[in-house]
């Protein structure tokens, strides 16, 4: 029987099937961080359990730490230090490997989970929090948890979890220039709404996906969770295998030659069937902005922002007047002549190499707008390490920029870090609802290049002005 990707990787760590649409799944490897893994790891002493599988667990410092350089335990969160110094007691004594503050691996879960060779194509990998999809873009089954399952995972190495069903998302053609991957899952949530992808695990597929570099697709799985899907996946190819060899983690020698011959099988059988599937035009895609305080509050840069008085579904309307309240924007506005404050590059969404490359390519010789103030936080310290050696470091700081050490910084306010109430913010991180960058603060989601060129003119910008006036040799293929 033909079998999608899913569902082979669903059968091959199936334990028990319970028979109520649930099945005991076994679980390769666990992620832990300080803000919800030191809970699990506390919860599991006081009920004297261990951790089964010591080398397959891992954890780091990257919700609550500061990301300002010369950094420690204090953080801008009145009890962050808590939760870090209650991690890393548990996480020593538990023996698991743990990527401290200021090792020199450390940094954001999925950002450092690729790099080290942690998630593996065909593994299955869990993590209390929810873009853990975001490792999908190798081929791994990977999903977010909460601190309770994390428990039960951390002492039995199963987890009890209900079979979603399967979609297929398929990008048709060739990506336009200026566009990247952030592009191609915001315009496919505002396409199909927030909620499009509830109870799927979604593979991504197409000529598009498979020209994508795998930082790139990366990025494309992170945001399965805000198009509310259980999972993103994309089938592991020669890109991936090439990405993958030399990793820290990764099989060698004999071992090697076996994990490849068996990703090589990890594809959707011609024939097999899903549950639903949506195809999309890449020639539709363009460089694209969230306007209002949801993921699918998405639209093409050069758009206008919704009226309400249009929307004949009352619930939309709604939401609609609420989110430009909010935002203090007007409908009708057009998207790319809004003001900004501020502009941030980070996050487990947009923080790697490959971002950062092509961030210091678009913004070199430029200065931002001196009314905005801008940031760029490393995913990892890899990526710093990388980035100074290349001198991208020197670009941005001699544009205007503060360059940070890493972590999730202002991507959320957990560790405290904001640009401050009604603050209006371009940002390469993942969520926009109300409050999430700080109480007040206004959020815009967008790609790499957009937020570049937008710090640069001081509004939201289409970066295409840039590159085709700037910078005609440089090509877009998505990579960012």
């Amino acid at each position: 029987m033909e079998k999608t990707l899913f569902e082979k990787l669903w059968d091959q760590h199936t334990v028990a099937d319970l028979g109520d649409g649930n099945a005991l799944i076994y679980i390769d490897r666990i992620f832990l961080h300080e803000r919800t893994g030191s809970i699990a790891l506390k919860s599991l002493e006081a009920d004297q359990r261990s951790v089964r599988s010591r080398s397959r667990v891992f954890c780091t410092m990257d919700h609550i730490v500061d990301t300002f350089p010369g950094r420690g335990d204090k953080t801008l969160m009145p009890s962050g230090h808590l939760f870090i110094k209650a991690t890393r007691e548990s996480a020593n004594a538990a023996g698991i490997t743990l990527y401290d503050i200021d090792d020199k691996d450390q940094g954001i879960a999925h950002v450092i989970s690729p790099e080290q060779g942690i998630a593996l194509p065909g593994t299955t990998l869990v993590c209390p929090d929810s873009h853990t999809c975001t490792l999908g873009g190798l081929g791994a089954l990977a999903w977010g948890i909460g601190s309770s399952e994390a428990e039960h995972a951390l002492a039995t190495n199963t987890l009890r979890v209900q079979k979603p069903k399967t979609m297929r998302v398929q990008f048709n053609g060739e990506l336009p220039f200026g566009c990247t991957a952030k592009d191609m899952i915001l315009h496919l949530i505002g396409q199909h709404g927030a909620a499009g992808g509830s109870g799927y695990a979604v593979e991504f597929t197409g000529e598009a996906i498979r020209n994508l570099a795998i930082e790139a697709r990366l990025t494309l799985c992170n945001m399965a969770v805000e198009f509310s899907a259980f999972t993103g996946i994309i089938a592991p190819d020669q890109t991936t295998i090439d990405y993958v060899k030399g990793r820290n983690y990764a099989p060698t020698g004999d071992q090697w030659q076996q994990a490849v011959a068996a990703w090589q099988q990890m594809h959707t059988d011609t024939g097999a069937q899903f549950d639903k599937e949506i195809v999309i035009n890449c020639a539709d895609i363009a460089p694209t902005v969230t306007w209002g305080t949801s993921p699918q509050h998405a639209a093409a840069i050069n758009s206008q922002v919704p009226n309400p008085a249009d929307m004949t579904d009352g619930h939309d309307r709604e939401s609609t007047q609420k989110a430009l309240g909010y935002q203090d924007l007007q409908a009708g506005q057009t998207i790319h002549d809004i003001a900004i404050d501020a502009a941030f590059l980070g996050s487990c969404t947009n923080s790697r190499i490959s971002d950062l490359r092509a961030a210091a390519q678009l913004v070199a010789g430029h200065t931002i707008a001196p009314t905005v103030k801008g940031v760029v936080v490393p995913g990892s310290r890899n990526v710093k390490r990388q980035a100074e050696a290349e001198g991208l470091d020197k670009i941005f700081t001699d544009a205007g920029f503060e360059w940070r050490d890493s972590g999730c910084s202002m991507c959320f306010f957990a560790g405290g870090e904001t640009f401050g109430a009604g603050k209006r913010v371009i940002s390469s991180t993942n969520r926009n609802f109300e409050g999430r960058q700080g109480p007040g603060t206004r959020t815009h989601l967008a790609s790499p290049l957009t937020v570049i060129a937008s710090a640069i003119t001081g509004r939201i910008t289409d970066p295409r002005e840039l590159l085709e006036v700037a910078q005609p040799a440089m090509q877009s293929n998505g990579s960012v």
